[in-house]
């Protein structure tokens, strides 16, 4: 039997020159599925990502989803793209096994906390207040560069790296320290700055951008009384949900927010296009 992709829709392109295009998966021309194929919104023409690869329940098991897969490799390199990427939801073991098997490397998770509707106490001594004008911009600096790094520790292109953290600032923070629903907050302990917060309340939830313990005060457990500071302030926004992503390979922070009781939500996973 061959399975096969087969467009249900002429090729999309967008004015910015962005791809997608949806797909049925057949065997010998009979539909057991369907893939969603585009270019990546945010790295743009050179990177693809499937959005959607789902094989109907009376065909799975046999091979269809990794053919699927490989076929969609297939025309993510006819597009030009050198690298391809995905979400898995969590409890999906089986398409994360899928992944891994076809060499899709994760590079970080989604997890969530359900909150309360009383927000926790900090430590004695730790106390939480707004960032002012004079300490935002280095810590804007600093941010830029360090979210940078991240992506080019995990296989990203410098340039690339650079250029993603950039826009992904400029989007998110239009109006600087005063966009709309961010919330920029300095923890103190004792009277002495320790570290910093970035928390944005998106829809029904809120979501930690950024959470760091300053150099000269790690290891003391600032960044769990930083995470009950974006609880606080989640709560306080009326959201019941507090969000943020983990790189693969943190593995204090993973430890940190599992102790916190966050749990995964999905999985984001690249390839690199030979």
């Amino acid at each position: 039997m061959t399975t096969t992709l087969r467009p249900t829709e002429p090729l999309q392109r967008t004015a910015d020159g962005a791809l997608s295009r949806h797909y049925q998966v057949c065997v010998n021309s009979r539909p057991v599925g369907a893939v969603h194929l585009s270019t990546s919104t945010a790295y743009g023409a050179g990177v693809a990502q499937i959005a959607d690869l789902r094989i109907e329940e009376p065909d799975r098991g046999r091979g269809r989803g990794t053919v699927a897969a490989l076929a969609a490799e297939e025309v993510a390199r006819g597009w030009g793209c050198r690298r391809i990427e995905l979400r898995v939801p969590a409890g999906a073991d089986t398409a994360l096994r899928l992944a891994v098997a076809l060499g899709y490397v994760h590079r970080n998770r989604g997890m969530e906390k359900p909150l309360g509707a009383t927000a926790p106490r900090l430590p004695e001594g730790s106390r939480g207040r707004p960032m002012t004008e004079a300490e935002y911009l280095p810590w804007l600096e600093h941010g830029v560069a360090a979210y940078a790094q991240e992506w080019a520790d995990r296989g990203v292109p410098e340039d690339e790296a650079w250029a993603r953290s950039r826009r992904d600032h400029e989007r998110l923070l239009p109006q600087g320290r005063s966009t709309e629903n961010m919330l920029f907050s300095v923890l103190e302990q004792d009277g002495a700055r320790v570290g910093t917060l970035w928390v944005a309340i998106i829809g029904d939830k809120a979501f930690v951008y950024e959470v760091e313990t300053d150099e000269a005060f790690r290891g003391r457990g600032h960044g769990r009384s930083l995470m009950l500071l974006a609880e606080a302030g989640a709560i306080a926004a009326g959201k019941r949900v507090l969000g943020l992503n983990v790189f693969a390979g943190n593995t204090p922070a993973e430890r940190l927010y599992a102790s916190l009781g966050y749990l995964p939500v999905d999985y984001s996973m690249y390839k690199n296009l030979l």
